[in-house]
């Protein structure tokens, strides 16, 4: 065969091969998936029905024995009086305990200061179930903790909130359809199939008061209603 004629035949198919590689990419970048992507939010409001709350003693005595033993026996008493008002015993736990030295602050000869007696705390979380109950359960541990009892906060929480999750849930998901569907009535194109869907956790604002120490009887408690929030961002494919 003569070299010769074959070279421009080679020639030729080499020219032909590479005009169809760049039709080829040509026709891909023409094909690009349109897309839009949006957040959507959802918000729906229920009513507590748990209360928690964080109570104890605090007691100063002049040795570290004498501090502790007294904060015992007023946690104690705090403790079975909310239990005798109907909190669960389950539902009580130890959340704090601590024996500190108090100072007279007058300072020595070298600068120091003198130990005048130690400081005990004895504090526990409480959960309270029946809300018709709590200010009772609440007034009763005060009134059993005396001078020494101490309120530090309460607040209001939903026990099960997965059926108002689910709700803000379906609320977020219309909320960022319905914006999807605007910004394609906008650009001329409609939605087609959803590519992807990430969520956000799903939140419960939660109501805290802070109650100052020392006795606080026939407590007037509001619960009120809570807000579930839940966030999704969305996106579908346009055509």
């Amino acid at each position: 065969m003569n070299l010769t004629s074959v070279r421009p035949h080679l020639t030729t198919l080499a020219v032909a091969a590479a005009l169809a590689i760049s039709l080829t990419a040509c026709a891909s970048s023409d094909n690009t998936t349109k897309e839009v992507t949006v957040v959507g939010t959802g918000e729906v409001r229920g009513a507590p029905d748990i209360l928690s709350a964080g109570i104890g003693v605090e007691v100063v005595a002049p040795d570290v024995s004498g501090a502790v033993s007294q904060a015992n026996e007023k946690a104690r008493a705090m403790i079975d009086a909310m239990v005798a008002a109907g909190a669960a015993a389950e539902d009580i736990q130890t959340s704090d305990l601590s024996v500190q030295p108090q100072y007279d602050g007058s300072g020595g000869p070298f600068g120091g200061a003198t130990v005048t007696g130690y400081r005990a705390t004895n504090s526990v979380r409480i959960v309270v179930r029946d809300l018709s109950k709590a200010s009772a359960v609440l007034d009763a541990g005060i009134a059993a903790g005396g001078d020494a009892a101490r309120l530090n906060t309460v607040a209001f929480d939903i026990d099960d909130d997965s059926a108002l999750l689910a709700d803000a849930r379906t609320r977020a998901f219309e909320d960022a359809q319905n914006r999807a569907e605007q910004y394609a009535d906008l650009s001329g194109t409609s939605l087609s199939n959803v590519i992807t869907i990430t969520e956000a956790p799903g939140t419960t604002g939660d109501q805290t008061m802070r109650a100052p120490g020392g006795a606080m009887l026939d407590m007037a408690i509001a619960p009120g209603t809570q807000q579930v929030s839940f966030e999704v961002t969305v996106t579908w494919a346009l055509e």
